[in-house]
């Protein structure tokens, strides 16, 4: 801009001229939208925080908007003893106990957030479709169905640019109603093409079907061609080093005697809360027991946290895969080989799901790079449908400024240019596959080559872009053979 004084004032005046072509800024790569129950649902001012995307960087903002975890009530929680004639007393009890009527708790959030966090999250958003007493059993008022607050979240987070995860592992408690929520999710991120929905892979945890239903696994699951694509799915469910968290008012035990029939048992509920005063010794016992009972979580909150992790320590372009999880002492399957070959690939119906294994010595693994599509070979690995996300939203948003702008050769190669410069530096960090960087990508545009004088007549301007994106060695084959002595 000339020195308003120019042509008015004699003197030397400096003028800066830019050179550089605009630059493409890029975008987030991992930010989750979690989707769930809290135990606030209103702000301080008594605003309501249903359906309202917030914002987090640590479990403190958590707990400042949304409070803490569900406090369980282990109602009834059975506990044996052997040889003690009528004891009913915890300071007897041999520590052999049954677990709680449900394997995975109620309401997990919570906890979901705070794994997400454990595993290298970052920011993340947090919807809230209701508090726990809204959405408990014993709700006197329930005004909408789970499903259909999960729903409205959904479309909530629609609104939302930044996101580019979907994690609704709350909802795993609804059962038959979750994997058509997963369906809605992935046809959100298949409409805006910016964001990626994580997928838990729905375990009864019941000992008796086995764990390596895969037939019972892959049932119900989304499978719409075109949009599998945008998703991946996890398996088995993790438990954690942490215990679950419950509300000492509410626990009540019984205490089922072995060495007696059970017409002789006492069904009478004691409160542990009435032990904390009147013997210490057994109100630890019962701590410690409860303490015992570990928190069991689907996978898929780790599994952002280590996305979050390996794009910002390799790139998005590396598989989140081979990569420990925090925080677990291990999934609460053993998956073998046998039992990830058909998991992996299922010629059938092409949906992949990702183990996460437990291997001596190098603790838990995610042991899985596949997208849902895992027949597809153009989008079977989850680094190469990623790495497309964010180049095509972060090279989306810098072409904004050329909207209006003369359709022009000069118009052309300025952004030509400018897509060029951003593709060679991701080729330069391992990105993008080539030699050369005329192997790793192109760029076209232009008149008589992505345009007829029609498309510039009518206002369009055409950029052909192509990628070799890398993909990860999943099998890597070693060929070992004799050497003769002479060769």
């Amino acid at each position: 801009m000339p020195n308003p004084n120019f042509k008015k004032t004699p003197n030397v005046y400096v003028q800066e001229k830019s050179i550089f072509p605009p630059s493409v800024a890029e975008v987030a790569t991992a930010i989750p939208a979690f989707i769930g129950c809290t135990e606030l649902a209103a702000d301080a001012a008594g605003e309501t925080l249903v359906n309202e995307p917030v914002r987090i960087t640590s479990m403190l903002d958590y707990e400042r908007w949304f409070g803490g975890p569900d406090m369980e009530a282990f109602a009834n929680f059975e506990m044996k003893v052997e040889n003690v004639a009528g004891a009913t007393d915890p300071a007897y009890i041999d520590m052999v106990a049954t677990k709680p009527a449900s394997a995975v708790a109620d309401f997990i959030l919570y906890h979901c957030v705070a794994h997400f966090f454990a595993n290298g999250g970052g920011a993340c958003y947090v919807i809230s479709t209701g508090t726990y007493y809204d959405n408990s059993a014993t709700s006197t008022s329930k005004p909408d169905k789970p499903e259909d607050a999960f729903a409205r979240a959904l479309n909530a987070v629609a609104k939302v640019d930044e996101v580019t995860l979907l994690v609704l592992s709350d909802a795993v408690r609804l059962k038959d109603k979750y994997y058509p929520l997963c369906q809605q999710a992935i046809m959100q991120c298949a409409k805006l093409m910016d964001r990626f929905a994580l997928i838990d892979v729905i375990d009864s945890l019941d000992p008796d079907k086995g764990d390596t239903d895969v037939a019972a696994a892959r049932k119900g699951m989304p499978s719409e061609v075109g949009q599998t694509k945008y998703a991946a799915a996890y398996y088995p469910y993790l438990r954690l080093s942490k215990a679950r968290s419950y509300d000492e008012d509410k626990v009540t035990y019984t205490v089922h005697n072995m060495s007696k029939s059970d017409s002789e048992q006492d069904d009478t509920a004691h409160k542990m809360s009435a032990l904390k005063s009147s013997n210490t010794a057994a109100y630890n016992r019962l701590k410690s027991l409860l303490d015992g009972q570990q928190m069991i979580l689907p996978p898929c909150a780790a599994m952002a946290g280590i996305y979050a992790r390996v794009d910002a320590s390799r790139g998005v372009w590396k598989a989140p895969a081979n990569v420990s999880v925090s925080g677990v002492v291990g999934p609460v399957h053993a998956i073998t080989n046998d039992d990830q070959a058909r998991l992996n690939v299922d010629a059938t119906s092409g949906k992949s799901i990702n183990a996460i294994r437990a291997f001596t010595g190098k603790g838990t693994m995610v042991w899985g790079a596949r997208t849902l599509a895992g027949n597809d070979a153009e989008w079977r690995y989850v680094s190469v449908r990623r790495l497309f996300n964010m180049v095509e939203e972060s090279v989306q948003k810098a072409t904004n400024f050329a909207v209006f702008e003369p359709n022009t050769p000069f118009t052309w190669l300025k952004l030509k240019t400018m897509i060029e410069s951003y593709l060679e530096n991701l080729w330069r960090q391992g990105a993008l596959f080539g030699d050369s960087k005329e192997q790793a990508f192109f760029v076209n545009v232009g008149l008589g080559q992505t345009m007829t004088e029609a498309d510039i007549n009518d206002g369009v301007m055409n950029i052909e872009i192509g990628m070799a994106a890398v993909r990860p060695a999943e099998f890597i084959m070693l060929t070992f053979s004799h050497k003769s002595l002479e060769g």
